[in-house]
């Protein structure tokens, strides 16, 4: 059974990918996805597929039906379908042709595999129950999943459990990564504003405050937090990534502020609440201790995204029936990534798989200008989504 979903699918390989090659010729970003959706609606309309537009301002729920509906269960399958605000440089017969966004994140490919899925389910209904197909939009830094789970989308439609994929090319193409509990962290954002006194670098240094030396004790201090205040087996991460104060042209002005930015990652709720306190209380008080002031904006982005036990073993078990069990990772590690597919676990059991997309031709990572989805995975993601899908809603004996 596996291997036919799969050789069904292949057998659509051709104009899976000329689909998938459109919507990277046309990418949109967040929220902004009204031609890449008006396709995903030709695609279901021409598959009979039944679907609700507009969930999360432009996101799409598509509804298939079962052989039987006698267990009245439901599962979710999720794609993201934004783009990113990147200038290609890939020089394909199908980049993009919108200035500035691109296909750089394999949206474009999580679409086409789910819509191979919804081509497979409704074409043979082995299952019993109903499979919801949720087009997200805004996955990329607009939370459009939370925005979907706010407009109703698990009350409008009843959905049990929840599952999606993401390509990854540091995995070898068929090859798939599924862990139990954390997958991908919480990421935050972060902005230390610090103020000072401003004046004369050469004449008067001594009647300033001057917040660039602030920053400077700020940077080591925070960069302690994570070695003194977290156990060595906990991930954590801080970043301070930009600094901005003065002006390069004024060369002795010692400015007023200094402002810094950064992100902090955590895989689990814990730990992302130690790193904000204790940036809160270091950033505070060296700033103090140096005659300044300082404050932390600490903005919550995506929750840490977490498999649940039984959803990620049955989504383990369908990937073992697709790839064989010598390609499902043994012992899957996390990423620091975030993903906002973590706002709908936080609201059911679900998992959240990695599928290789590494060969010879697809060495580029996710957010380079350089990268491009790899086609081949196609079958291979479709499959196993239809895979779980099966397993997940079993029909009658």
């Amino acid at each position: 059974m596996p291997q036919k979903i799969v050789d069904q699918i292949h057998a659509e390989s051709a104009a899976y990918g000329a689909l998938r090659r459109d919507i990277h010729a046309h990418p949109e970003l967040g929220f902004d996805e009204h031609r890449t959706a008006k396709v995903i609606c030709e695609a279901l309309d021409r598959l009979s597929i039944a679907y609700h537009t507009g969930i999360g301002k432009t996101g799409i729920v598509g509804v298939i039906q079962g052989r039987e509906r006698t267990s009245g269960r439901a599962i979710g399958l999720r794609a993201d379908m934004d783009a990113l605000p990147v200038r290609e440089c890939t020089n394909l017969d199908y980049a993009s042709v919108n200035e500035g966004r691109m296909h750089a994140c394999g949206h474009d490919g999580h679409v086409t595999m789910l819509l191979a899925a919804a081509d497979y389910l409704q074409r043979t209904r082995n299952f019993n129950g109903t499979v919801y197909l949720i087009f997200q939009p805004g996955e990329e830094g607009y939370k459009g999943g939370l925005e979907m789970v706010k407009d109703g989308l698990f009350e409008r439609f009843p959905i049990e459990q929840v599952y999606a994929l993401h390509n990854w090319p540091s995995l070898p193409l068929g090859s798939v990564s599924i862990p139990v509990g954390p997958v991908m962290a919480a990421a935050d954002i972060i902005k230390i504003r610090i103020r000072g006194k401003g004046g004369h670098g050469g004449m008067a240094p001594q009647r300033t405050v001057d917040p660039v030396l602030i920053a400077g004790h700020v940077i080591v201090a925070v960069h302690s937090i994570v070695s003194r205040n977290l156990d060595p087996l906990d991930a954590g991460v801080i970043s301070l990534c930009s600094i901005a104060g003065g002006s390069l042209a004024a060369w002795n002005v010692i400015p007023d502020e200094v402002v810094i930015t950064g992100t902090t990652r955590a895989l689990r709720p814990e730990v992302q609440d130690v790193i904000e306190a204790r940036l809160r209380e270091t950033v505070e008080s060296v700033a103090r201790g140096l005659g300044g002031s300082a404050t932390l904006e600490y903005e919550r982005g995506n929750p840490a995204t977490i498999n649940s036990e039984a959803e990620a073993l049955l989504a383990q078990h369908a990937a073992a029936d697709v790839v064989g069990k010598d390609n499902v990772v043994q012992r899957p590690v996390p990423s620091l990534g975030g993903e906002d597919f973590s706002f709908m676990l936080c609201e059911r059991p679900g998992a959240y798989i990695h599928l290789g997309t590494g060969d010879s031709e697809h060495r580029h990572g996710l957010h380079s200008a350089h990268f491009d989805f790899n086609d081949a995975a196609i079958p291979i993601g479709g499959a196993l989504l239809a895979r779980i899908a099966e397993l997940g809603l079993p029909l009658s004996k």
